[in-house]
C-alpha cells in the first residue's frame, strides 16, 4: 500500500526548478498519492499543470487561503468558483480561519469560510481545513453546518486534546505533518490520545519540513519521517501507520482511487 501525502503545495509555483525531481523523490519514497490545496487564483494554473502531467499522482482541491482573504475577496471566490465541477477536484481547501498575524480580515475570513463550505456542502466534497489562532472562530463558523454531515481533514492541526476532539466530534480527522517530529511539542501528546484511527499524514510541503530537515524546503517525500515518528508514539511498525493513514485519507477524500486490493 502507498503512502497518501492529504496536503502538499507540490506544483511550480513552489518549486519552479526542481519541480520534476521533488515528484520522483516522492514517488521513490512510496508517496504516490498526493492532495494539492490551492490558496487562491494564481494557484489554480500551477495546479491544473502539474494534475496534466501527473494525474496518477495529484488530486486537487478549490478554495481560498484565509490569509489570501482581503479587498479583492469577492472576485477570488468568483475566479475559484468558475473552476468548481471540473472532473478532477477531490474537495474544497486549503480553507479557514488564520489571525496569527492579525485580525484586520476576520470578518471576511469567516464570510469566505462560511461561503465555502457551502460549496462542499452543496457538492458533497470533503474539505482541507487551515486554522491558526482562530479555533473558536472557526468552530463558530462550523456550526453554521452542524445539521449538514461535513467531512474532511483539519490540516497541520494546532490545537489541543479539547480542540481535537471537537474536530473529531465534527466529523474530521486531524492532519499531521513535521510538527509532530519537533523536540517538545504537545501534539504527540494528543495524537496519542486521540489514536491513529483520527489521523492522517501530510507534509504542508514546501513549509514546515520534519526533523532532520526542520528549516529548510519540505517535500512528500519526507511522509515516511512522518510515519516513523508516528510509529515510536504507538509502538506500532511503520507500515501499520502507513495502511491506516492511508485507509482514512481515501475515506475522507473518496474521489482519489484506491490501488490496493484487500481494502
Amino acid at each position: 500500500m502507498n503512502f497518501v501525502d492529504t496536503h502538499t503545495h507540490i506544483y511550480k509555483e513552489y518549486y519552479p526548478d526542481n519541480f520534476d525531481e521533488v515528484v520522483a523523490r516522492a514517488v521513490g519514497a512510496g508517496v504516490t498519492q498526493m492532495v494539492l490545496p490551492c490558496v487562491n487564483s494564481s494557484s489554480i494554473d500551477f495546479i491544473k499543470e502539474a494534475v496534466a502531467k501527473y494525474p496518477e499522482n495529484f488530486f486537487p482541491l478549490a478554495g481560498l487561503h484565509p490569509s489570501d482573504v482581503n479587498e479583492n475577496y469577492r472576485s477570488e471566490l468568483e475566479v475559484i468558483s468558475k473552476w468548481l465541477g471540473a472532473p478532477e477536484l477531490v474537495g474544497i481547501g486549503e480553507i479557514g480561519m488564520d489571525l496569527y498575524h492579525d485580525d484586520a480580515f476576520k470578518k471576511e475570513q469567516m464570510e469566505v469560510f462560511n461561503i465555502q463550505l457551502g460549496w462542499a456542502s452543496d457538492m458533497d466534497f470533503p474539505l482541507s481545513i487551515h486554522v491558526r489562532s482562530a479555533y473558536e472562530e472557526a468552530f463558530a463558523v462550523l456550526r453554521n453546518f452542524s445539521r449538514v454531515p461535513l467531512r474532511g481533514v483539519m490540516h497541520c492541526f494546532s490545537g489541543g486534546i479539547r480542540e481535537a476532539v471537537k474536530v473529531i466530534e465534527m466529523g474530521f480527522v486531524l492532519g499531521i505533518g513535521g510538527v509532530v517530529t519537533f523536540k517538545n511539542n504537545k501534539l504527540q501528546d494528543v495524537v496519542k490520545e486521540v489514536g491513529l484511527e483520527h489521523l492522517v499524514l501530510e507534509t504542508d510541503a514546501p513549509f514546515l519540513a520534519p526533523t532532520p530537515f526542520r528549516g529548510k524546503p519540505n517535500e512528500s517525500s519526507y511522509i515516511p519521517l512522518i510515519a516513523e515518528k508516528l510509529s515510536e508514539i504507538f509502538e506500532v511498525p511503520v507500515d501499520y501507520v502507513r495502511d491506516i493513514t492511508t485507509r482514512n485519507a481515501w475515506r475522507v477524500f473518496d474521489k482519489i482511487p484506491r490501488n490496493c486490493s484487500d481494502l
